[in-house]
């Protein structure tokens, strides 16, 4: 893992400790904007860490949004102590094995909610996966590092208003001299 992604990840992850620690109003909120502070360097470098690792922030901001009362934060606060402790003593292998742990923690929080939080981290999946987009990353390279398939992303996508976020158009005189200036 380059070095820039791990020390970026376990700031993320210790803010995300430091959010968790005390429950307020705005926990939720915060959480999202963590996530999507991590998939801006997952659209940089491609990196499927820093993707997994945005997927399973937001997924725990929609389970806490839904089900706080359900959720183990003291579990989940030292399951996210061990990504870090892993990831300062190079453990690049075992970070990712605590990851997948903290997944298989929230999804076996309660068996009533366990098609839901599938549901809820493949969602997380494709929303990530319209982020990589947003930063200029192809639906099929963004789908491949999520492991989601193409025809999900882009049914997502079709349902935003992504395209809507485009800045003034260039307009047709402008397009021909770049166009011709390409080919001269």
């Amino acid at each position: 893992m380059h070095d820039i992604i791990k020390k970026d990840i376990i700031a993320v992850l210790g803010d995300l400790i430091e959010i968790l620690k005390i429950k307020e109003d705005s926990d939720i909120a915060q959480i999202k904007e963590l996530s999507n502070h991590v998939i801006h360097n997952a659209s940089i470098f491609q990196d499927e860490d820093s993707i997994s690792v945005a997927i399973l922030i937001y997924s725990l901001s929609k389970i806490i949004e839904r089900k706080q009362k359900d959720l183990d934060y003291n579990k989940v606060l030292g399951m996210l102590d061990s990504c870090i402790s892993d990831l300062k003593n190079n453990e690049d292998d075992l970070f990712r094995k605590s990851i997948k742990n903290i997944f298989n923690f929230i999804r076996t929080m309660d068996e009533k909610l366990k098609l839901y939080i599938h549901e809820v981290i493949n969602q997380a999946q494709i929303k990530k996966g319209c982020k990589l987009c947003e930063h200029g990353i192809s639906v099929a390279r963004a789908s491949e590092v999520l492991g989601i398939s193409q025809w999900e992303l882009m049914r997502y996508l079709g349902q935003t208003t992504l395209i809507d976020k485009i800045s003034e158009p260039i307009n047709i005189s402008k397009r021909l001299n770049i166009a011709r200036s390409l080919f001269s």
